[in-house]
């Protein structure tokens, strides 16, 4: 009998999954016309995020000119980045989806996720900087650990690029498995980030005075930015999951399981981008004459 290796393992759960997929989802996926619908699709929701991002950053560079890069101007910077990026991705899906080496698709499908990674958890930051302010407790170490946690991520997704560059046969597979984990294990991290910090940001602001100016304001925020971006992150983290386990109809790296796609852009990046966008979507006060701008924060500003 041979033993039972985890490449073996893997190809058994998808095959028992793959017999549970419906026939209609099997149909759209043959369908070539359900492929362009949800090529231009997924363009038009991103360059709407690209849109948004671009216009707020203009409106808030206008409204205080007289600050450099904070927080919340980053943010906005990043997101018109990952929307750009895949809109262009998926604008110009047949050259990307021939591309003669397999590592510049891979380059050019996980570069956008790992751009989204630093977004959601520059804000992870922000909260984390606000809450140790207010405990009294120490913040000089929280840039660093998170400047420390976006290079390992970057440089560990380059071996990977390095690997399916290099790799031929069965380590090629090998390879998309380790991607497909690797940006699982992300993703589950940046959900525990929002979880623990967007958590004890919400209940410290629950122990302020119901009179408190903007108190409730806040509250709403944080709770439904940190429950937003949760959820993203995690179904993201499913959804991987299920990629590596079952290639042939849950690969998210090939242009055949429209649907799938749709669902999963949308679920984890446009829905929730957008939702996040308009809840941010407050300008900072303008500076005043005495050369003060008063309570003036970044992310989320009032």
């Amino acid at each position: 009998m041979r033993p039972l290796t985890f490449h073996m393992l893997a190809a058994d759960l998808a095959g028992k999954a793959s017999e549970h997929m419906p026939d209609w989802w099997r149909r759209i996926d043959e369908d070539p016309a359900w492929r362009s619908y949800s090529e231009y699709g997924l363009a038009v929701g991103y360059g709407a995020i690209a849109v948004v991002a671009a216009v707020q950053l203009a409106r808030i560079q206008m409204r205080v000119p007289e600050y450099g890069w904070t927080t919340q101007k980053v943010f906005h910077l990043l997101n018109f980045l990952v929307a750009s990026l895949r809109l262009g991705v998926f604008a110009f899906w047949a050259k990307v989806s021939h591309a003669h080496e397999p590592v510049i698709q891979a380059v050019l499908l996980d570069l956008p996720g790992l751009l989204f990674f630093s977004t959601y958890t520059l804000l992870v930051l922000f909260w984390a900087e606000i809450y140790h302010q207010a405990r009294s407790l120490p913040t000089s170490k929280l840039r660093p650990i998170f400047v420390t946690a976006n290079a390992v991520v970057y440089i560990v997704q380059m071996g990977l690029w390095v690997f399916t560059a290099v790799a031929s046969g069965e380590a090629t597979e090998v390879g998309r498995i380790a991607g497909c984990v690797f940006l699982a294990i992300v993703s589950v991290a940046a959900a525990l980030g929002f979880l623990v910090y967007g958590g004890r940001l919400f209940l410290m602001l629950r122990r302020f005075p119901v009179e408190s100016r903007g108190r409730t304001k806040k509250l709403r925020e944080v709770g439904f930015v940190t429950v937003i971006c949760a959820t993203c992150f995690t179904l993201r983290a499913l959804i991987v999951a299920w990629s590596a386990l079952d290639k042939q109809d849950a690969d998210l790296d090939v242009w055949q399981h429209p649907l799938l796609d749709i669902i999963y852009y949308s679920l984890v990046e446009i829905v929730p981008s957008a939702l996040v966008l308009f809840i941010l979507r407050r300008l900072p006060p303008r500076r005043n004459p005495q050369g003060n701008a008063g309570s003036y924060q970044p992310i989320p500003a009032r």
